[in-house]
């Protein structure tokens, strides 16, 4: 182990996860690389780790009472060093608590446990919330890995196959992220999204309240299935020409355009009572 990385073997499968942000940063099956590597001129992240808020704040900032705290795009967790608290060859699980710099954004005493599982040809992500504090506390995570999506023939004839047949109308994102009422409408063919660049020339595609609870990738590389435990949210996002594509499981969204509230106002934060725990999970398994 690195100082700052752990590597984890099973089969002929390798992933590395990083100690910052609890992130994995490379997976592949063989000789197949699943994740995609950061370029910082188009993306500088792999796979954030999104906690205690999924997507953007109105101005950077969340209102807790009478209160305002820098709090911005997906929360802190993808910053903060995570501490080690357990692992073999082919698992590590990476715990975060809140300190002085969590609280100066986040006024919550709150343990976030992130377990890494290896697989043959699999990968699982388990997160558990816990309150360890005398208050509840709001909170949304989501887990947003980008997936390699290489340029050529094969590239405009991949597709996400939705479990069920999802909605074809999705929100617009408004000016600094913000979620619109309004509505566009997606091309889906049946259970099928076609993936193109065009889907993304403005803004991410997120299915909120979507029925499915697993979805595969079929790509130029292969089959990815992607399987999900209490995440109500699926969002895809690249960048035209980019070679990757981000599947995303939240729980939250960002916020409403016009949405002035509390933290605790906020639409679809999960509040955790004192004592309590929440889990999250997701499983991705690649056929080449």
């Amino acid at each position: 182990m690195a100082t700052d990385w752990v590597e984890l073997r099973m089969g002929e499968s390798r992933a590395r996860i990083s100690l910052r942000g609890a992130e994995a940063v490379a997976w592949s099956v063989g000789t197949t690389q699943l994740l995609w590597k950061p370029k910082r001129a188009i993306w500088d992240r792999t796979a954030p780790v999104l906690f205690p808020v999924c997507g953007w704040t109105r101005g950077g900032a969340v209102r807790v009472g009478k209160k305002s705290f820098p709090l911005g795009l997906h929360g802190f967790a993808h910053s903060q060093m995570f501490t080690l608290a357990g692992q073999g060859s082919d698992h590590v699980s990476l715990r975060l608590a809140d300190n002085e710099a969590t609280r100066a954004l986040y006024p919550f005493a709150f343990d976030l446990t992130l377990t890494y599982r290896l697989e043959a040809r699999g990968l699982t992500v388990h997160a558990t919330v816990f309150n360890p504090g005398a208050e509840p506390f709001p909170y949304a995570f989501g887990l947003h890995p980008g997936f390699v999506w290489p340029a050529g023939k094969a590239r405009g004839q991949s597709r996400i196959v939705f479990d069920k047949a999802e909605e074809p109308m999705v929100p617009r994102i408004a000016t600094g992220g913000l979620f619109s009422q309004l509505r566009r409408a997606v091309r889906l063919e049946g259970k099928a999204l076609p993936l193109s660049d065009a889907l993304f020339e403005r803004e991410a595609v997120c299915f909120l309240d979507a029925r499915s609870r697993g979805l595969t990738f079929e790509g130029p590389q292969g089959r990815l299935r992607v399987e999900v435990e209490d995440f109500p949210h699926w969002v895809l996002w690249s960048k035209p020409g980019a070679p990757f594509l981000c599947i995303e499981s939240w729980t939250g969204t960002g916020d409403p355009e016009g949405f002035t509230g509390d933290l605790f106002e906020k639409p679809g934060m999960i509040y955790l009572a004192p004592g309590t725990s929440r889990h999250h999970s997701a499983r991705y398994v690649f056929t080449a």
